[in-house]
Formats: structure tokens, C-alpha cells, sequence
């Protein structure tokens, strides 16, 4: 199932270059962990060089955790850029519920290029999809509309995947949707894990002749199951523990692992 996840070693032989205009609170991990998998970080925002930077990236990733209007016009000048050389895109709406500014932006942002992906937890998907949903700052919240049916319709509507993170991760092209039954609890207890998984999928959709829903299935279970064997490892529990023991996980996992511990689900 999955090819095997061979994307796993792939990445690791490949060492794919992720540009990230990402967020003051979870830069560190997120370079930390695209270095665990064996992918090169490239951490920037300045727009006098996006244009060249994007040049020479393998993929990008747009982060709206702590958002401003520079770093928005950086994020559509890097992006555009990759778009005229088709290399993929990764969209993370964090907290686009949150405020009207934020919604604002990130409609700004999908106006202007076309992401290859869009990942966020539930209630950003809902924004997106305009569905009533009590938003939490810049966590997930709650509400009563469907997951699934949410990320189709975003799906279909920006034409892009969609995934969305949460107790069971769902990965969609609006046609095929995956339901991912692992992962741990620890994610949300720690800022920026859905942050680092963005960055992840970035490494994932780098250097394909052309992006497939596999790619980002594969990133997002290898990063549940991950999570899911760095709990067994903590001795008591902590959130600190398992943050540094994570990264550890992400540098050792290999398609094997991933194999023997997936559960996924397909719905067409």
C-alpha cells in the first residue's frame, strides 16, 4: 500500500531544498525537524530575495502563524516565482478563523497563486470552506460540520489537496480521500506540531515529476506514526520530553517502520 512509503528514503537520498516563510514561535523546529528527514531548510522572508530563493528551492512553504502585510507580499512574490517553475506549494492558514485580517490574507494569498497543497487543523479548513466554526486563537476549536466534507470542498474549490490534521488525519484530493488512524495526543499539546507537518509535506511534494496525493499521505502518516513511537518512549509523561524525543523519531524512521504501524482508510 502506499509504494511501500518509499518517499521516506527518497527524501532522505534526495535532500530536498524547502524554502519556509514560517512563524516567530515554531521556525526552529520546523528547520530542526526538515533536517531530521533529511531535507535542507532554507528559513527567509526578505522580498528582495524571494524571487531568488524560490529559484532555487525545491519547494515552498507558506506559514501564516504570526502573519504581517510584508511577509504577505513576500509569500506571493516566492510563490508566484515557484509556480512559473512548477515546483510545489504548500499553504498553512494558521489561525484564518481567528480574525478578519487573517481571512483577508489568506484569501489574498489564494488569489494569488494556486498552493499545491493546503494543510490546517479543522477550523482552519472550515474558514476556508466558510463553514460556522468556534475558532480557538490559532487551534482548531470545535464545531459540527463534517471533516471530510469540509476538505473536499476546499479541495475542489482551490483545486489543490487538502489535509487536515486532528485525532484522525484526513488527506484528500476532492476525488480520493485517505483517513489516517494514527498519531498521539502529545500534538496537540505541543506549538507548532501542525506547523512542522507543513514543512514536512513540503519535503514530501519536493523533487516529483509530478505531486500526488501519495506524497502527502506518506508525510502525514510517517509523522503520526512518529509521534505514535516517540509516546512509548517517554518514561512519565511530558510534553518537553517528547518534543526533543520527536525529532529523534523523525531522524530514524524509515517506509518499514511506516508500513508495519499505518492504518489508513480510503474513501472514494
Amino acid at each position: 500500500m502506499m509504494n511501500q512509503f518509499k518517499q521516506i528514503e527518497e527524501v532522505r537520498n534526495l535532500e530536498p531544498l524547502v524554502h519556509n516563510i514560517t512563524n516567530i514561535v515554531v521556525a526552529n523546529d520546523s528547520a530542526n525537524g526538515l533536517l531530521a528527514v533529511g531535507a535542507s531548510p532554507f528559513m527567509s522572508s526578505t522580498i528582495a530575495e524571494m524571487e531568488e530563493v524560490a529559484t532555487i528551492a525545491d519547494s515552498e512553504v507558506m506559514n501564516m502563524g504570526t502573519l504581517n502585510d510584508e511577509q504577505i507580499q513576500a509569500m506571493i512574490v516566492a510563490s508566484q516565482t515557484a509556480m512559473s517553475m512548477n515546483k510545489p506549494i504548500v499553504l498553512d492558514p494558521v489561525g484564518v478563523g481567528a480574525t478578519t485580517y487573517r481571512k483577508k490574507a489568506a484569501i489574498r494569498l489564494l488569489n494569488a497563486f494556486q498552493p499545491t497543497l493546503i494543510r490546517g487543523n479543522a477550523g482552519e479548513i472550515a474558514a476556508l470552506a466558510n463553514e460556522e466554526w468556534q475558532a480557538k486563537g490559532v487551534y482548531a476549536g470545535q464545531g459540527s460540520v463534517d471533516i471530510v466534507t469540509m476538505a473536499i470542498k476546499v479541495a475542489k474549490t482551490y483545486k489543490s489537496f487538502v489535509a487536515v490534521s486532528g485525532k484522525t488525519d484526513v488527506v484528500t484530493d476532492g476525488t480520493t480521500t485517505y483517513l489516517i488512524h494514527n498519531g498521539t495526543d502529545y500534538f496537540t499539546k505541543m506549538t507548532g506540531a501542525g506547523c512542522l507537518l507543513s514543512c514536512l509535506c513540503g519535503a514530501y511534494l519536493a523533487k516529483r515529476v509530478q505531486p500526488n496525493i501519495e506524497d502527502v499521505v506518506t508525510a502525514c502518516t510517517m509523522y503520526a506514526v512518529a509521534g505514535e513511537l516517540t509516546q512509548t518512549k517517554l518514561s512519565a509523561p511530558s510534553v518537553g520530553s517528547f518534543r526533543t524525543l520527536l525529532l529523534d523519531q523523525l531522524s530514524i524512521i524509515d517506509s518499514q517502520v511506516v508500513q508495519k504501524h499505518a492504518r489508513i482508510e480510503e474513501i472514494k
